[in-house]
């Protein structure tokens, strides 16, 4: 498998050099793995942390800058941060207001970030915990107990950070990090798998001309697999699986993510249909975003995530935002 790579062991390295050379905004500790927004910590503000394995790109180290995360810690490919990662970089954001943690529903990432909490607050930092599990397809998988947690972390990062940007204490950005994750449903399909630089083959099989509904984002199994079905089909599945659980009685945010090799051609294609299954089942759309957000190194699929909204929680999702990964507004 080709791959535009230096060595399977520096992977992760190598690109946090490139991301700091690409991005003066960010401090980048490509030593000890730790991002952050150069201004941090910013006086009156609560501190957004977040983190992962890295190869969901631009998920999490992406998205650090003014009205999403202060600070994101990457693990080695597909593996959780440790604690010293989320302590460090909860120092480096707190500026008295106290750290709220994003945490995906994975257990090695729902351990290590309860440690760095418990460790955090023995220093004397304030941190509260938010667990995104927004994933329908399977619960109890190889990586969690419970529902995985995908692209909801996108939509609590950046409304959850644009609160915490306008000053709000920790008690209100944690709970509308709650809100979020509770009005959110994703579901993910694999049309071809995932290759890990150190493994360097792919991590399952999936027989030319069919697809598997309900992959996670590390290649865990999903639902089932069938035959290749066309963009039409495989929008009404996904997005029938997310209606029968979320069941919305308000518009929505909508999220068509690649899963890093499908092209913008497709998903907006995939985008379009989409928005004929939502329309036909009653549900009203008021933004979507279309694009590579929460990935899977080079898998080819997709994954919508809906999120129902009111008016504030619409508010604070078109707020400025200036990431790398994520920017408007200003």
């Amino acid at each position: 498998m080709n791959m535009l790579i230096n060595a399977a062991g520096t992977v992760v390295a190598d690109a946090l050099r490139g991301m700091a050379a690409a991005h003066p905004e960010l401090v980048v500790d490509a030593e000890n793995r730790v991002i952050v927004r150069r201004d941090a910590p910013v006086a009156g503000k609560v501190g957004l942390v977040s983190g992962g394995g890295s190869g969901h790109e631009p998920l999490h180290g992406g998205f650090v800058g003014p009205g999403m995360l202060d600070a994101a810690c990457p693990g080695e490919v597909f593996t959780s941060p440790v604690p010293d990662q989320m302590v460090r970089a909860a120092a480096a954001v707190d500026s008295g207001s106290g750290v709220l943690f994003v945490v995906k529903n994975y257990t090695g990432d729902v351990l290590n970030f309860a440690m760095a909490a418990e460790l955090a607050e023995e220093e004397g930092l304030r941190v509260a915990s938010v667990l995104v599990d927004d994933d329908v397809a399977v619960t109890d998988s190889l990586f969690t107990a419970g529902r995985r947690g995908t692209g909801a972390t996108l939509f609590v990062e950046k409304i959850a950070g644009a609160a915490a940007e306008e000053g709000a204490p920790l008690e209100r950005v944690e709970a509308v990090a709650r809100q979020v994750v509770t009005g959110t449903r994703s579901f993910g399909v694999a049309l071809a798998p995932v290759t890990t630089p150190a493994k360097g083959t792919p991590t399952f099989e999936l027989p030319a001309g069919e697809l598997e509904l309900g992959i996670g984002i590390h290649g865990e199994p999903g639902r089932e697999r069938r035959p290749m079905m066309t963009s039409h089909e495989i929008a009404d599945v996904a997005v029938d699986a997310i209606l029968a659980d979320l069941r919305p009685d308000a518009p929505v945010l909508a999220l068509v993510n690649g899963m890093g090799a499908t092209p913008l051609l497709e998903l907006y294609g995939f985008n379009a249909e989409v928005q004929r299954a939502l329309a036909g089942r009653g549900v009203a759309v008021a933004r979507t975003l279309v694009g590579n957000y929460v990935t899977s190194l080079d898998m080819a699929g997709c994954s919508v995530t809906l999120c129902q909204i009111d008016e504030e929680l619409l508010r604070l999702w078109d707020a400025p935002v200036q990431t790398p990964g994520l920017r408007w507004g200003r």
